[in-house]
């Protein structure tokens, strides 16, 4: 199998997961999502790389844009199993037609990351988030992410699957609000450039639409 066809196979589990959800829900509370991030890092040692990042959501049952969003950071690999990632992000949404809401994000990630045994990755990853926003109130958000992840070959062939659980704490609502599950595959075409491609679900209990179906897309640049 190609890593054409298994690209292709996730999509199309994408599709059959979405549409019996959405087949099941209002669109209020679910949607089915399609999200592209493209990164680019510039080195400016061998251990500090410069970030600029850019992502758009499309969203509506994958109709029309409902996320943008444009940052820059940096990425210092302090230990060879530690990375701290100093970040600032703007947002504008429009979830709904006629709703739009912006937002100005401070963000301070810490992951942990390293090899288990057997071939095996684990990283861990914590970021605190300071979040100032228009219409809402500013929030203080806390996430942590658990991935796993393995090389594999398919033909000649080099790809590395993943997957991961993220939890969200929001000291603004003093709950747990958020949860994505995530699975998919990456591949290094060389040292400049990786992909991923994956699904992802997220439950939400406060946000709307917070229940979501997502195909994802990430391409990242090294310079």
């Amino acid at each position: 199998m190609t890593s054409f066809k298994i690209l292709a196979l996730l999509a199309l589990f994408f599709f059959a997961v979405s549409t019996h959800a959405h087949a099941q829900s209002p669109s209020q509370r679910h949607d089915n999502q399609f999200w592209n991030d493209t990164q680019v890092a510039i080195g400016l040692s061998k251990k500090v790389d410069a970030i600029v990042q850019g992502t758009l959501r499309i969203g509506t049952d994958i109709s029309r844009p409902v996320d943008e969003r444009i940052g820059f950071g940096f990425s210092i690999k302090a230990l060879k199993w530690l990375t701290l990632t100093p970040a600032y992000y703007y947002i504008a949404t429009q979830p709904f037609e006629n709703t739009k809401a912006f937002e100005h994000r401070l963000a301070f990630g810490v992951t942990i990351k390293g090899p288990i045994g057997r071939g095996f990755v684990l990283g861990d990853r914590s970021i605190f988030e300071r979040r100032l926003r228009h219409p809402q109130i500013d929030s203080t958000r806390y996430r942590n992410r658990l991935q796993v992840e393995h090389p594999f070959k398919v033909y000649e062939t080099k790809l590395t699957w993943f997957m991961s659980d993220e939890i969200f704490y929001d000291w603004s609502l003093k709950v747990w609000p958020r949860n994505r599950f995530a699975i998919g595959v990456s591949r290094t075409f060389n040292k400049h450039l990786t992909a991923e491609i994956y699904y992802l679900r997220q439950n939400d209990s406060h946000a709307r639409p917070g229940d979501l179906n997502v195909l994802g897309t990430t391409l990242r640049f090294h310079m």
